[in-house]
């Protein structure tokens, strides 16, 4: 029994061992490194090497022999894996890995090979276990596309589908999308496969989180396709994207006009005549590549309005036609007709007549392409250059020179010209810092990318006479037999960019990109690449209307007034003398001056006697003799409280109104008759003098100036004397209390001659601030009157109550 029990043990153990061996040993029969014949440690450039000359050696069109597609197919697979250095690294840490799993984690190939002998593997599901091969052309890495795909959309848009690994809605559109490629890609388009189960890089910078996804990119910029996945939409989708000022429709009205702006915008014309009413997508993309050299034209035969284009070219309407017109547009320059047009015959066309006989040098680049860079003996090129200007008086030399061009055209020379108020720079290095007061022809070679050039002016200037050109053609003949005629040496500076758009028409551009992608994202709720817009446009809004809230919600508080401590003076104030002072608290001023009126028979009711509940007027009184000064003075120290809506500022005229202030000092004055006449005569001058006037309460507090000079009886000691005088009175009686404090306070104490003949006119308003922000506290003594005095009566009369 234990016999039996041990050889069954023994054999169960032997087929382990053999499965095992047999799901080992294949798993590392697949290593790119021999399939391509390097090492482990070759760089990036010998494996790109290796892939050429054996893609090369084993493409299944050059290479017969069976086995080319099965080898050709491990090579592309191999050229994959080792040149991204995420896939080589995983494959170095991991071995060979199944593709349908990500990277980072162990694969255990015995599993998938012991599965592999079963039925219901991959292929059961429809899951391809490796690439198609027609997709591996296809395929986008991060480098690859930052270095050869967005530079190339400026010249064709692309068409990218975005796949993964076990992604089902992915191979439901796989026939569509190999029918659109068949029938896109001979157009032009550029197609790319971007595989979001290893490429989460490039995946995160074009902005796709799911899959499938089809994007299209032109001009650097990409766009999300959103409808059914169809072949005509698909189709539409890429003629979307294109511009659509690309080609413009031509007929008899505006042939002509067409043909010639060449000299505005310095490119060839070229028209297409077809029988389709539509432009064709052909053409289109024809030209989107070349829409920096030529200018695309589209002519319908169908149409009844351009028969007489069609009589005047000689038009075959049985086949497409293509004409091209440089300077001369009466006639073409080329034509080209073929039933059958294909993308490789129109690019060549294109590209052999993309420049003008005799172009305009208006942009780096374009001087680069027409006149390049020295690099071998036999390819060196000479650049015959026309420095003229832009007025009508140099056309006849400009078209001269145009045709010497079209009799002496060689593959050595390049003629064009440049407009020297336009390219001032370049202009002078070839002229020696010399302004030409007529065109000049210059011959040069440029050595150098750095600028450096040799070069040599032809003598006498250029007309445009036959002597001018006959001494031109000479000078190219003794260059042809001897390089070394060009004898002088100088650096050029880059060429001004005459095309550039202007700043706002590029802010304009990048504004409206800017809002198609928010567009596009809120409509098709793309939420995830949202975000950060979303959060920058509510962050913003939320500062905005934020400042507005708080501005609204701190008007109020800072017209409420800084109540003062209680005193004893001010025990018996009522509850709406406090109402009163609220509504003159100080505010930062709104403006750089301040207003100030004069109060005349016309302003004085307005300004003083119907003066709004609350609003004081703040009045200076003042001489002709003194207005000038004080109004100088009074200003600078109100300033600061200009701002304040309840506060206005007034000047009074003591010449003209002279008693105005006796009567008003008359009728607060609660003393004698006789005291108070005695301090009407002594009271005479009240120039300096600064009353805080409330017209509706009928009360005033009054500003005393300031005393200066040399009297000695205008001392301190006097002035505190006066204060404990006026203190004890106020003791004594509580009604003349309001008479007993400093000058600053509004008292009116007696005055001696020699103080009024000592006072100096640009002191007298020293301390008016100080007075002006009790006067703002409400801390000031208040004289009332039962009625305010008129303006312009001489008499003690009183104007009526408002």
């Amino acid at each position: 029994m234990m016999t039996a029990r041990s050889t069954g043990w023994t054999a169960l153990a032997i087929f382990l061992l053999i499965i095992t061996l047999h799901v080992v040993q294949p798993a590392h029969e697949f290593d790119p490194y021999k399939v391509l014949g390097v090492s482990r440690r070759a760089s990036q450039a010998e494996i790109k090497r290796a892939y050429k000359n054996l893609a090369r050696e084993w493409h299944p069109d050059k290479n017969k022999d069976p086995s080319a597609e099965d080898m050709f197919i491990k090579i592309s697979k191999s050229y994959e894996i080792l040149s991204n250095e995420e896939r080589r690294s995983n494959f170095d840490r991991y071995g060979q890995m199944d593709e349908n799993q990500p990277f980072g984690q162990s694969q255990h190939h015995g599993f998938r090979h012991f599965h592999n002998s079963f039925y219901f593997d991959e292929s059961f599901f429809h899951f391809p276990r490796s690439r198609d091969f027609a997709d591996s052309k296809y395929m986008l890495h991060h480098a690859q596309f930052n270095s050869d795909v967005l530079p190339d959309s400026y010249k064709r848009p692309y068409l990218i589908k975005v796949t993964a690994e076990w992604c089902i809605p992915c191979i439901h559109i796989e026939p569509v999308w190999k029918e659109t490629v068949q029938e896109l890609e001979p157009l032009g388009v550029g197609i790319g496969i971007v595989d979001v189960s290893y490429e989460r890089r490039l995946a995160n910078q074009v902005g796709v989180y799911r899959a499938p996804s089809i994007i299209g990119l032109v001009n650097g910029r990409m766009t999300f396709f959103h409808q059914a996945v169809v072949r005509e939409h698909l189709r539409q989708f890429v003629e979307d994207l294109l511009p659509h000022n690309l080609v413009e429709r031509i007929n008899d009205n505006n042939y002509q006009a067409f043909l010639d702006r060449w000299h505005v915008e310095n490119k060839p014309s070229l028209l297409l005549f077809d029988q389709i009413p539509v432009v064709p997508l052909l053409y289109k993309l024809t030209a989107f590549a070349f829409k920096d050299y030529v200018r695309f034209g589209y002519v319908d035969q169908g149409t009844t309005h351009n028969t007489k284009l069609l009589r005047q070219f000689n038009i075959n309407t049985y086949a497409p036609t293509m004409l091209l017109f440089k300077e001369d547009t009466e006639k073409p320059v080329d034509i080209i007709q073929a039933r059958g047009m294909k993308k490789q015959l129109m690019d060549e066309f294109v590209s052999n007549n993309k420049f003008l006989q005799v172009p305009r040098l208006v942009n780096q680049q374009l001087f680069d392409e027409l006149c390049p860079v020295k690099q071998f003996h036999r390819r060196r090129k000479y650049c015959v250059l026309l420095i003229t200007g832009e007025d009508e008086a140099f056309l006849p030399g400009n078209k001269a020179f145009v045709d010497f061009a079209t009799v002496n055209k060689k593959d050595v020379l390049r003629f064009a010209y440049v407009y020297q108020r336009q390219q001032q720079p370049l202009c002078q290095a070839l002229l020696s810092n010399q302004a030409a007061a007529f065109p000049q022809v210059v011959i040069l070679e440029r050595r150098t990318q750095a600028g450096r050039v040799l070069y040599r002016s032809v003598s006498s200037g250029w007309n445009g006479s036959q002597e001018d050109k006959y001494r031109l053609h000479k000078q190219l003949e003794l260059l042809e037999k001897d390089p070394t005629y060009l004898s002088s040496d100088t650096t050029l500076p880059e060429l001004n960019n005459e095309m550039a758009p202007i700043f706002i028409i590029q802010w304009m551009n990048a504004a409206y990109d800017y809002i198609i992608q928010i567009y596009d994202g809120f409509l098709y709720s793309n939420w995830r690449e949202m975000m950060p817009i979303l959060s920058l446009i509510f962050s913003a809004l939320f500062i905005l209307f934020g400042t507005v809230i708080i501005q609204a919600f701190s008007e109020p508080s800072e017209s409420k007034p800084h109540k003062p401590k209680p005193k004893e003076q001010n025990a018996t104030r009522t509850e709406e003398d406090a109402s009163s002072r609220a509504s003159t608290s100080s505010r930062p001023p709104r403006k750089d001056y301040v207003e100030v009126t004069e109060l005349t028979d016309i302003t004085y009711t307005s300004n003083l006697v119907k003066l709004r509940p609350g609003h004081i007027n703040v009045v200076l009184v003042l001489t002709n003799a003194s207005k000038n000064a004080l109004l100088r003075k009074f200003a600078k120290e109100v300033f600061s409280f200009s701002g304040t809506q309840s506060l206005h500022f007034s000047f009074l005229n003591s010449d003209k109104h002279h008693h105005w202030m006796p009567s008003l000092l008359h009728s607060a004055c609660p003393a004698g008759p006789s005291e108070s006449h005695s301090d009407d005569e002594e009271s005479s001058d009240y120039t300096g003098h600064v009353l805080a006037l409330n017209g509706y309460k009928k009360y005033f507090c009054l500003f005393r100036p300031v005393f200066t000079g040399d009297d000695p009886n205008d001392s301190s000691s006097d002035t505190s004397d006066c204060k404990r005088k006026s203190r004890s009175r106020s003791r004594s009686n509580s009604h003349s209390r309001s008479r007993s404090h400093s000058r600053e306070d509004g008292a009116i104490p007696k005055r001696g001659p020699s103080r009024a003949t000592s006072i100096e006119v640009h002191h007298k308003l020293d301390r008016l601030g100080l007075w002006m922000e009790r006067l703002m506290e409400g801390t000031l003594p208040r004289l009332y009157v039962s009625s305010w005095p008129a303006l312009n009566d001489a008499s003690n009369t009183f104007s009526t109550e408002s």
